[in-house]
């Protein structure tokens, strides 16, 4: 049952995002003189406060964002799906739909009709660009010419303390809830995606919440996003300078 704290949670979230697009576009009148509309995706570990350092992004920004939760609402939601589609111009329609096609021709891939929707979600997202993902798979799952790939991570003592803290519940308490989110989270991209989402070679940028605050951690995806829109402006591709490759 969605309380009616996540309903108006979906509705408002929908409505500044599609704001968002119409400014956007309605700005200028020759599509092909749009920048290259960027997405971050987000993955972390449980007790990192990955989805508050995402909002604060999103907030500095003016991006929507999109936490799990919301995903997974959009995803079961035919209304909402279709409406996200039909605000996507057609040549975008036919990259997402090619997009879903090629993540479903892989044999190892889950095939079930949540995946497929899930993935129609997220896609179509990205299309549209400039918004921060949470969770979800979105780091795999989304264009990586287009995309910034965020790991938040912790050691698992600062995170079940982080997590002790925020419930006001026992060490023992904390520990099976952050165990708990990591295996199911974990297990979820695993199996959907087969890939392993604790290596850091799948991400652009790995921060540990141990070391930095929010707001630096904000300070470095948001520095970060910038050198990708840098990169793509000239049309060079990132490599290994001279002085580290081969290393």
């Amino acid at each position: 049952m969605i309380s009616a704290n996540s309903q108006t949670h979906l509705a408002e979230s929908l409505v500044r995002a599609h704001q968002h697009w119409q400014e956007r576009h309605e700005g200028d009148s020759n599509p092909q003189s749009i920048p290259k509309a960027f997405t971050i995706a987000v993955s972390r570990e449980a007790g990192t406060y990955g989805a508050a350092i995402a909002r604060e992004v999103a907030d500095r920004l003016g991006w929507p964002v999109y936490d799990c939760e919301l995903i997974q609402r959009i995803a079961d939601d035919l209304g909402v799906r279709r409406t996200l589609l039909d605000s996507v111009d057609e040549r975008q329609v036919g990259w997402v739909n090619e997009c879903v096609k090629n993540f479903l021709s892989v044999p190892e891939v889950s095939e079930g009709t949540y995946f497929r929707k899930l993935v129609e979600t997220l896609l179509s997202l990205a299309a549209h660009g400039e918004c921060v993902i949470v969770g979800r798979g979105a780091t795999v799952a989304l264009p990586l010419a287009t995309t910034l790939r965020v790991r938040v991570v912790a050691p698992i003592e600062c995170r079940i303390e982080a997590v002790r803290r925020e419930h006001s519940i026992s060490v023992k308490a904390a520990t099976t809830q952050v165990e708990t989110k990591d295996r199911e989270r974990n297990r979820f991209v695993t199996r959907h995606f087969q890939i392993d989402p604790t290596n850091p070679s799948n991400y652009d940028l790995v921060l540990n919440t141990a070391r930095f605050s929010k707001k630096e951690c904000a300070d470095f995806v948001i520095a970060a996003l910038d050198r990708l829109r840098a990169h793509s402006e000239s049309g060079r591709t990132p490599s290994a300078s001279p002085e580290t490759a081969g290393v």
